[in-house]
């Protein structure tokens, strides 16, 4: 009898990224099989949706996405859809009661449990709902499937203490919990020793870290202490707050060789009106004394942010103030929102609704500045010797072009022509820039260098091995206590 099929299937930001590593290593340990590329909708035995729940769209996505999959469920009696992530902590029994064939709904505190439930649903043939109210253990402590062979998440806490009022996260991820440091190094060491030069620190908000253990200087000696492992080449993090952005941390970024020259800080509004009303306790100079300081110790950063558009109440006035910022920050990518009404929040309630029209305008407005600077940014980089570290499935185009793709130390992506000796995701090319777009580099020049690397080697015996398996039956790939992949960090969810 062929082992049982799956398909994780995760919307949000690199928390859920990293949540569903974890349960593709649960679903693995308990026998599964990841279902082979290309399969059909609905011919996985088990779908998991790990749900998103801060835009507005999420529901109908979710809703839609179930509704497909009827019909495949129809006919297929013994296939099994479960559910989790943060809408299943907010909606719980609502799931069930709008889409009835769903088998399993689980929540953001006990992701462990999913082959049990899947198994207590199968035996009892009803739907099995179960919504932890809080962490019961720290979710790094289960098996873990990681996607890349040389880049990995690091989770060093969950949850968040902030109250911004657009933000259901900390409602459905709860109070900020901290691993302890020992644990967190002893994992990077461990993914450092199968062959990952990169690692990203992950947390809701990732430089609040030590709050819980009581040390407000955690985060800076957590990074210097990621200096320390050798072989650990670049070490990111995401995201940060500008409330708990301090100096200790700029001076460990800029001290630290392996830490890299980009941070992603959101901001959300230049307005300080705005950023009162959102509840967040930074004003306009405070972020922009940030991004000075920062460019101080690191002029060649990269700096990347988050910006809502349309708050309730936001004018005219206050949104210039957003474009004001956006000038003076010269952020090298900002990951626009148009803000997005979720029930639970205060913002919800608030009067000022900004009719959709306005948003819009403002918006594309928005956009069209910041594609400018981040052309005008990127264009500094021609000409420039640069350090890449080669990925996977980065540049949808390179086999037609013959390129390869990765991304340089500032995290900004790299297309180049490919050279002529073997180079494996994992492995660095250095390169001369000669070309800018807004959202990526060129080098189409010949390559200076190519220095193969741990996690190339470590790239290559898994692919070696995945190719070696039967035809349709995917490998399951190594599991430790704790990783996760990494590829460049994705926009913030709009929560920090």
């Amino acid at each position: 009898m062929s082992a049982k099929t799956y398909e994780v299937r995760t919307y949000g930001c690199q928390m859920n990224v990293h949540d569903s590593e974890r349960l593709s290593g649960l679903l693995e340990e308990a026998g599964y099989v990841r279902a082979p590329e290309g399969t059909a909708e609905g011919d996985a035995d088990v779908v998991v949706f790990n749900t998103c729940a801060v835009r507005e769209n999420a529901d109908n996505r979710l809703y839609g996405n179930l509704g497909r999959l009827a019909p495949a469920k129809a006919k297929r009696p013994g296939m099994q859809i479960a559910v989790g992530g943060c809408l299943a902590q907010k909606d719980r029994d609502t799931i069930v009661k709008k889409a009835p064939w769903v088998d399993v709904v689980f929540g953001t505190h006990n992701i462990g449990s999913l082959p049990v439930l899947l198994e207590r649903a199968r035996v009892q043939e009803e739907a099995q709902v179960e919504i932890a109210e809080s962490l019961e253990a720290f979710p790094s402590t289960l098996p873990t499937r990681r996607e890349s062979a040389y880049a990995a998440w690091v989770s060093i806490s969950v949850g968040c203490n902030n109250t911004c009022t657009f933000c259901i996260v900390p409602a459905l991820r709860g109070k900020e919990k901290d691993r302890r440091p020992g644990d967190i190094l002893a994992e990077v060491e461990a993914l450092v020793a199968e062959g990952v030069v990169e690692i990203t620190l992950l947390g809701q908000n990732v430089n609040a870290y030590g709050s819980d253990i009581g040390d407000r200087e955690a985060f800076s000696k957590l990074l210097r202490a990621c200096g320390k492992i050798e072989g650990l080449e670049r070490v990111r993090f995401t995201s940060p707050h500008p409330r708990d952005f301090t100096d200790d941390v700029i001076a460990a970024m800029a001290e630290t060789p392996n830490v890299m020259p980009q941070l992603h800080m959101p901001l959300q509004s230049g307005s300080d009106t705005v950023l009162k009303a959102m509840r967040r306790s930074y004003r306009q100079e405070r972020f922009l004394g940030i991004i000075e300081k920062v460019r101080a110790a690191m002029p060649d950063a990269a700096i990347s942010t988050d910006i809502i558009v349309g708050f309730p109440g936001e004018t005219d006035e206050d949104f210039e103030q957003t474009l004001h910022v956006v000038r003076e920050a010269r952020f090298a990518q900002a990951f626009t929102f148009q803000y997005s009404k979720r029930p639970g929040t205060p913002a919800a309630e608030m009067d000022g609704q900004i009719p959709k029209a306005v948003v819009q305008e403002r918006y594309e407005r928005l956009v069209a500045l910041q594609e400018e600077i981040s052309w005008e940014e990127n264009k500094k980089q021609v000409g420039r010797t640069l350090e890449v570290l080669v990925a996977e499935g980065e540049g949808r185009k390179d086999d037609a072009t013959r390129r390869l793709s990765g991304r340089a130390a500032d995290n900004r992506l790299v297309h180049f022509t490919r050279p002529e000796e073997p180079v494996r995701p994992g492995d660095v090319v250095t390169v001369d820039i000669t070309y800018a777009a807004p959202h990526h580099l060129l080098a189409e020049g010949p390559a200076l260098g190519v220095r193969r690397t741990p996690a190339g080697d470590a790239w290559e015996r898994r692919n070696a091995a995945a190719q070696a398996k039967p035809a349709g039956v995917m490998l399951g790939l190594p599991t430790i206590g704790a990783p996760a992949p990494a590829p460049a960090p994705a926009a913030g969810c709009g929560c920090d």
